[in-house]
């Protein structure tokens, strides 16, 4: 049976997953101490005390990393990639090193990895990287001349859902039509066509606002925004970011109390919560129009995909358009290990990475 490690760095923690094949042996979230990570100057500079711990925790759970079949990791910022499983090797990892398209946690995940993996003789994989970019050339256009749209999202748990469709559908991911929308601090809604993602709105600075991220503003607030509230570049990117969307109307990044209230009528968290659906199902009919309204499923998922309330709200805007399949949670390191294992059971080939 195939022993199958993966790893999903977090800005002050670690998940660590063991699977026997399909099944899960242990799951663990290894926490860094603050007082630990304050000695590094950069994140990258955490790699080897990163690897040391984790290598370290799998000796206490009686893991001997010899018996490992291979070790998959969540990708980082890398260059625009296709979707599907990518080889971790040595330009890969320069790249995650240098920060080369961006500075994430994320990027710890090669580089922790492929050492162990070359020491051991086994592969090291990434599976559907936030960087996956299956655009179609009119995608791109923004409606500003040298501003490109960039397809940056939530591929890794979006994929999974919709080959997780397929299956429960008897089919196969590359024979559908289905519109993915993870609902999380940030919303990625994904339009995909016979197993390729053709569109999606980047989390970070489109589409419907989320529990912290502002999502499309009305571009000449934003701009007067700006230049006249005497914040930095840098404050404004963290405003729309991490203290906008629910955050800023409600003053909370708990969803959970969020829902609480809109269980209990507050107003206005049900206002609010009725806006955020409104705007994720305006997305999905936009992502059912790219796909000509031949749309074979509608997905939710995510964490606030527990939200009874939210994905009611957006279930009744939307199901007209298709059935709607509820699958919250993300599952990340799951995805991972099944990407793998497609890999190492000749399913799929892993790509490698120039």
């Amino acid at each position: 049976m195939e022993i199958i490690l993966a790893v999903n760095p977090g800005s002050t923690s670690t998940k660590i997953g063991l699977f026997s094949g399909e099944e899960c042996l242990v799951k663990e979230v290894i926490r860094h101490p603050e007082q630990d990570l304050a000695g590094f100057a950069s994140v990258m500079d955490q790699a080897p005390y990163r690897r040391k711990v984790i290598l370290e925790t799998l000796q206490e759970n009686g893991t001997d990393p010899a018996g490992l079949s291979a070790i998959v990791v969540r990708g980082g910022l890398l260059r625009p990639l296709e979707g599907g499983v990518w080889l971790v090797g040595e330009e890969m990892v320069a790249d995650l090193s240098a920060c080369r398209y961006g500075t994430h946690a994320s990027n710890l995940g090669g580089v922790i990895a492929y050492p162990v993996g070359r020491e051991l003789k086994i592969p090291v994989f990434t599976v559907d990287p936030v960087t996956v970019d299956e655009f179609e050339d009119v995608a791109r256009y923004s409606g500003l001349k040298n501003v490109r749209r960039l397809s940056m999202s939530h591929a890794l748990n979006m994929k999974a859902v919709a080959r997780k469709a397929a299956n429960a559908l008897h089919t196969v991911y590359e024979e559908l039509n289905l519109v993915v929308a993870h609902l999380g601090s940030g919303i990625s809604v994904s339009a995909h066509r016979r197993g390729k993602m053709v569109d999606v709105n980047n989390a970070n600075n489109e589409g419907p606002f989320s529990l912290e991220r502002s999502g499309t503003l009305p571009a000449l607030a934003l701009i007067d925004l700006c230049y006249n509230s005497g914040r930095t570049e840098q404050e404004m990117k963290e405003l729309v970011t991490s203290a906008a969307g629910v955050y800023s109307y409600l003053g909370t990044k708990d969803f959970q109390k969020v829902t609480e209230k809109v269980l209990t009528k507050d107003a206005a968290a049900t206002a609010v919560v009725g806006a955020m659906a409104y705007q994720v199902a305006k997305e999905i009919g936009a992502m059912a129009a790219v796909l000509h309204g031949g749309v074979d499923r509608v997905i939710l998922t995510g964490g606030m995909a527990y939200s009874t309330p939210l994905v009611e709200m957006i279930s009744e805007q939307v199901r007209f358009i298709a059935p709607v399949e509820l699958m919250p949670g993300e599952e990340e390191l799951e995805a991972l290990a099944a990407g793998a294992l497609r890999v190492l059971r000749g399913h799929e080939e892993a790509k490698i990475y120039k």
